[in-house]
């Protein structure tokens, strides 16, 4: 996979033209092709209707005028576009399987990045088998250029993959890192279970052990990351949009235990997914 390409979804939008931007900065720096994937196909409208022709005629256009862009501010990246007849779900999940990552902005005006109203970016980020990265708008762009990246961490398969891309990240950007665990809805019968007497005092360390436990050996594979540890009592939304403030990348696991249990589905992964001030990369649990 060392050859796998960014996917990043082009609709002419302002978000869309941001997304571009971040995505052929991540391709330059991790030295990995980039391409661009342009929907033609509205949905609803036949192959007969009048209205096909200038949808392909945009998405060339869309396509000629992000080329140019990327080329323009990163000559030597290897850039491949792709004029897809499939509705913009189906062009850039068809790339899941092989690609480094999904690259779509967060609104704008055509189906790549309208769909959090709607259904476009909820699907990808649902049935992608790589991570995808939403990015905001070009008014929250660069507000974090300098700030950490920060994890959502409980301790599941899947936030430990989740660490396992943010150190790596963190590590590339010379930037510190900010575990953040949450653990008040998370199921806590298996720890109070057979400890009379038990405080939250207690469960609180035995959090923080989860979070020291997670962050073992990765710590040490990158010496020159610094780490901040956070562990809350308290829904994990609040305290990682608190964090994304002023963060250069929000890392998060597709399902784990507890607050992130379910989150592509939930309400946590809708609030982050609309609300998140920073690029929000969902990693899928391997």
């Amino acid at each position: 996979m060392d050859d796998a390409p960014i996917v990043v979804g082009i609709d002419g939008s302002a978000p869309a033209r941001a997304a571009l931007q971040w995505a052929a900065a991540e391709a330059a720096a991790t030295d990995v092709p980039l391409l661009l994937v342009s929907s033609a196909n509205a949905g609803g409208i036949g192959a007969s209707s009048p209205f096909v022709d200038e949808l392909r005629f945009t998405a060339r256009r869309n396509l000629a005028s992000a080329t140019e862009s990327v080329q323009r501010e990163h000559p030597d990246l290897s850039v491949r576009t792709e004029q897809s007849s499939l509705v913009a779900a189906q062009a850039l999940l068809g790339h899941s399987g092989r690609a480094r990552m999904l690259v779509l902005g967060r609104r704008g005006l055509g189906e790549f990045t309208g769909g959090l109203v709607g259904s476009v970016t909820s699907a990808v980020v649902a049935h992608a088998r790589c991570p995808v990265a939403v990015i905001p708008g070009p008014d929250e762009a660069g507000r974090g250029a300098n700030g950490p990246v920060v994890v959502g961490v409980d301790g599941s398969r899947a936030s430990l993959h989740a660490l396992d891309v943010a150190f790596e990240a963190a590590d590339r950007y010379g930037a510190p890192l900010v575990a953040v665990h949450a653990w008040s809805d998370r199921d806590l019968v298996d720890v109070v279970a057979g400890t009379p007497g038990a405080t939250w005092d207690d469960v609180g360390r035995q959090e923080s052990v989860v979070l020291a436990e997670s962050l073992a050996g990765r710590a040490q594979d990158y010496p020159n990351v610094e780490v901040e540890r956070v562990v809350v009592r308290d829904r994990p939304v609040r305290h990682l949009l608190e964090r994304a403030e002023n963060a250069r990348l929000l890392v998060v696991g597709s399902r784990g235990r507890g607050g992130f249990e379910g989150m592509l589905l939930g309400s946590t992964s809708r609030a982050l997914l609309h609300t998140t001030p920073c690029p929000l990369l969902v990693v899928r649990r391997s």
